[in-house]
């Protein structure tokens, strides 16, 4: 999706802050290099999840300073008369390189690296911290659930549960890893994620008869529809629509109760009814360790609402954007890095690669200076952008082929749902 509008202002106050002072200075024109970065993987989790990069591209593109940004900050004296004549004319024209859609990422993976000067670069910090941290955390909720639920597909449903923009992005997270459709018009228009639904309670509730209401859908959508059994009694229910569409009826869904224990009766029910191609698909704010729980109970399907869109407990993926390189007086890069209690960062710039073993199972994660990949090890990072321009824009179908390639190659430990430490120790070289 490519913005109709300026993202310049989706940014913090000190990033322009930032910049009056560093033309001032006259460290502003100075080559730098920010990298984008977990210190660690939120909720324990055994790896994370690369996502928003399309996104990104589409910010960095709208990312100008029109009449309207300008006076705003004119009005409102963010910063001085020269900074505003700087962003009057700004352009990113440097260098993005990072890790491509649906791959995994673990801590410190270089997962993106912005090169420009400082002013260019400075300011898509905040932007692209919003983008990447609220879609790598969805993303890596969205994995783990696909994995949990094996073959039976996933139904993306939470945008009631969060801001109306990331229920967009959200489910193009979930898509982008193996979710197969998703209840957001705006999704499917935007990115081409096909779209599913059929009823809440409300429509039941509305009719004189769970009868009427089943006919009613019946005889709008076709005996294929899925007819929603849990508002009053579900074996009646089960009863009724079976009667109404035959044995050709689509499926059921089951919103409440002990789900486990309800799918089995209401499948015993099904079979007894004829009715034994009439699947069954169960929500209920699932998780990926409810998915896992169900795994084998007579389930054919589910949809999942809030503990997608809010990350599975996890909503940020912590991802930072730290300068770790910068040219000093003489015109030499030389690398910088913080050095605090608790959150220090590795200077200079650097170049990922992914370690296998004779079997083709990853075994590490290497970042190191030198851009020649190890010979036992794969490149992780690709061109996204070049001379200010985008080059690496890439389909959501070629991002869910990657994911289904990347986590394919994790070791076993990786699928594991407890917390614990990342299934790939992060080399540095």
């Amino acid at each position: 999706m490519r913005m109709s509008m300026s993202s310049a202002l989706l940014t913090d106050h000190y990033e322009l802050t930032m910049l009056e002072a560093a033309l001032r200075s006259g460290a502003a024109s100075r080559r730098a290099v920010f990298e984008v970065f977990a210190r660690q993987l939120p909720g324990g989790r055994r790896y994370g999840v690369v996502a928003g990069v399309g996104r990104v591209l589409d910010a960095l593109e709208a990312f100008r300073f029109g009449d309207d940004e300008l006076a705003f900050l004119r009005d409102n004296r963010v910063v001085d008369e020269p900074t505003l004549e700087f962003l009057a004319g700004y352009r990113f024209r440097g260098d993005v390189r990072g890790y491509p859609e649906g791959e995994c990422y673990f801590p410190g993976s270089p997962i993106m690296t912005v090169e420009g000067t400082f002013a260019e670069a400075v300011l898509l910090e905040t932007v692209i911290l919003s983008i990447l941290n609220h879609d790598c955390a969805i993303a890596t909720a969205a994995s783990r659930m696909t994995h949990a639920a094996g073959n039976r597909p996933l139904i993306e449903m939470g945008s009631r549960r969060t801001h109306e923009a990331a229920a967009v992005a959200a489910a193009r997270a979930a898509y982008l890893c193996g979710f197969s459709s998703t209840s957001n018009l705006m999704a499917g228009r935007v990115y081409g994620i096909p779209t599913a639904g059929t009823a809440a309670h409300a429509f039941t509730l509305l009719h004189d008869s769970e009868e009427q209401a089943f006919r009613a859908q019946l005889d709008s959508l076709g005996t294929g529809t899925t007819l929603l059994v849990d508002t009053y009694d579900v074996a009646r229910a089960v009863r009724t629509g079976v009667e109404l569409a035959g044995p050709a009826l689509g499926a059921v869904r089951l919103d409440s109760g002990d789900l486990c224990e309800v799918a089995r009766e209401v499948r015993a029910q099904l079979d007894a009814l004829g009715a034994h191609k009439t699947r069954i698909i169960v929500t209920s704010d699932l998780d990926e360790y409810a998915i896992a729980a169900l795994a084998s109970a007579p389930v054919d399907g589910y949809g999942v609402g809030t503990s997608l869109v809010t990350g599975s407990g996890s909503p940020t993926a912590a991802l930072v954007y730290k300068l770790v390189a910068r040219e000093d007086a003489d015109g030499v890069m030389r690398p910088v890095a913080k050095k605090s209690v608790g959150k220090p960062s590795r200077g200079g710039l650097k170049h990922a690669f992914r370690r296998l073993d004779a079997s083709g199972t990853a075994v590490a994660e290497v970042v190191a200076v030198s851009a020649e990949p190890p010979t036992d090890a794969r490149p992780l990072q690709v061109r996204l952008v070049g001379g200010g321009e985008v080059v690496g824009r890439e389909d959501l179908a070629a991002a869910r082929t990657r994911h289904r390639e990347s986590v394919a190659e994790l070791p076993v430990t990786a699928h594991q749902l407890s917390r614990g430490d990342a299934a790939l120790p992060t080399v540095f070289d």
